[in-house]
């Protein structure tokens, strides 16, 4: 086999593993919608939830990590916070483009430990859309989430975390 036909398979395969990544995060929510994963309709599940707040309280860690390769900077606005079951609590994420250009990406959640996942409900979430920056921008995002009264006992701490991947252009 000549050298170009091997660079010219070899250019193909990375192509087709860059968009596979690019294509990650819409599959995701298709896969949210399919299963019925807190994605999209999260505001339904939460106003299903019982409105009394509990005496129990857990302490949920925040984290933020950026696909690489994607220019942003993005952090929680504080690490951990301590809320009471049942309770609808605000935390923010600050995300900033590094650089000159407008970039598009989408925030991928998760919350472990897994068993937490089906009680920790998003009221209203940055990951719901896409979030387009422009150069230089820099935004605070709010999230608003309630952790049901029903999590497991022996649960007393959570981790969210969201993971910006980018989207072509």
């Amino acid at each position: 086999m000549s050298r170009p036909h091997t660079a010219f398979k070899l250019g193909l395969m990375a192509l087709a593993m860059f968009g596979f990544g690019f294509s990650l995060v819409p599959l995701y929510g298709v896969f949210c919608e399919v299963a019925g994963l807190q994605r999209a309709g999260v505001v339904q599940a939460a106003a299903g939830m019982p409105t009394s707040a509990s005496d129990r309280t857990v302490t949920v860690k925040f984290d933020a990590t950026v696909q690489a390769g994607l220019p942003w900077a993005f952090e929680p606005a504080l690490a951990r916070r301590t809320v009471r079951l049942g309770e609808a609590t605000e935390v923010s994420y600050r995300v900033r483009n590094l650089t000159s250009r407008t970039i598009t990406a989408q925030a991928v959640p998760s919350v472990t430990p897994w068993q937490a996942t089906e009680h920790f409900s998003k009221i209203e979430c940055f990951c719901f859309e896409r979030q387009t920056l422009q150069g230089s921008e820099a935004r605070d995002m709010p999230l608003r989430f309630i952790v049901d009264p029903n999590l497991p006992e022996g649960i007393d701490s959570l981790t969210v975390t969201y993971a910006f991947m980018g989207l072509p252009e």
